[in-house]
């Protein structure tokens, strides 16, 4: 073998080892995470901030090996100018592609929230430590599993939560309007619903006895409306309680409250709207929670003296 093709082998073999070299750097620092057990955190991206910002705050935080990973796997791919500003929840266990999709993606961090049917406006913000400063919610922040950012405000929750139900109410809109009562009339009772009784068929009764009892002109004489004045978390009403001068006190004036007493589910407003008909005209919760009907105020109260000692 001639010298001149010996020093061409050896530099086909250096460049061969090189470009391996260089190979393995790149797969070993945009492939293969920083740490393979690690736990999350909270990664910020602002508005405003460019590609080599945010390499290397990542770099600092230490969720990938170097700056210069980052930044060419995004270049390489073309999406400098596709990221997005958030909250993100990363991990040094994540590789550069998994870290770059979701910043790209705009994949958030999110707390998952679940507002429990009948939660009062207050309750829901004791909940989540957040003041919802908007008035006149009370019956309209629908109660379901939410997936709110981590960073999320008062307002956007009430966005949220409002735009959900709306959608929830959409398809039974023309039912209440055919109805003859109002949206506002029909959330009222489902939330007197969603405190009074449990059961599906429960509530379609109740409805039917409430809505009887508007139309005749009888007070509606509902706990729930009493406790929502108290603020009270107990079911115990005394007489000085049904006393109190206020518009919800449904003992002392005639007719729906003003408004919703907390934010009842579908089912209740279901209920509000399909009413079941019968005999009945009063009804009782016991303390074991089962609900009995009567037809007459004399069975009501003897009922009353049974089983509310």
């Amino acid at each position: 073998m001639n010298k001149t093709l010996r020093n061409f082998l050896k530099g086909i073999f250096v460049f061969s080892l090189l470009l391996f070299s260089l190979m393995f750097l790149f797969l070993w620092g945009i492939f293969l995470p920083k740490e393979k057990i690690s736990g999350p955190k909270i990664f910020s991206v602002e508005k405003g901030q460019g590609l080599f910002e945010i390499g290397e705050n990542l770099e600092k935080e230490r969720l990938v090996k170097s700056k210069f990973f980052f930044d060419f796997y995004v270049i390489l791919i073309g999406k400098q100018r596709n990221l997005q500003a958030g909250k993100y929840l990363l991990s040094p266990s994540m590789n550069v592609p998994q870290i770059v999709q979701k910043i790209i993606s705009g994949d958030i961090a999110k707390m998952k929230v679940t507002i429990p049917e009948g939660f009062t406006v207050k309750e829901i913000e004791e909940m989540l430590g957040i003041k919802l400063p908007e008035e006149k919610l009370e019956g309209y922040l629908f109660p379901d599993t939410y997936y709110f950012p981590i960073d999320v405000s008062g307002e956007e929750i009430v966005r949220i939560m409002r735009k959900n139900f709306e959608k929830k109410i959409s398809p039974y809109k023309e039912e209440i309007e055919k109805s003859g009562k109002s949206l506002q009339e029909i959330i009222t009772m489902a939330s007197l619903l969603e405190k009074e009784v449990k059961t599906k068929e429960e509530k379609e009764i109740v409805a039917g006895i409430l809505w009887k009892r508007l139309k005749a002109g009888i007070p509606l004489q509902v706990d729930a409306t009493i406790t929502y004045i108290t603020g009270k978390k107990t079911t115990k009403i005394s007489f000085e309680d049904l006393q109190i001068d206020s518009p919800y006190n449904t003992y002392k004036y005639k007719g729906l409250p003003p408004g919703p007493i907390c934010n009842p589910g579908l089912e209740s407003i279901l209920a509000a709207l399909y009413p079941k008909d019968s005999d009945y005209w009063y009804y009782l919760s016991t303390p074991e929670g089962k609900t009995l009907f009567f037809k007459t105020l004399e069975e009501h109260n003897l009922a009353k003296t049974k089983y509310l000692k």
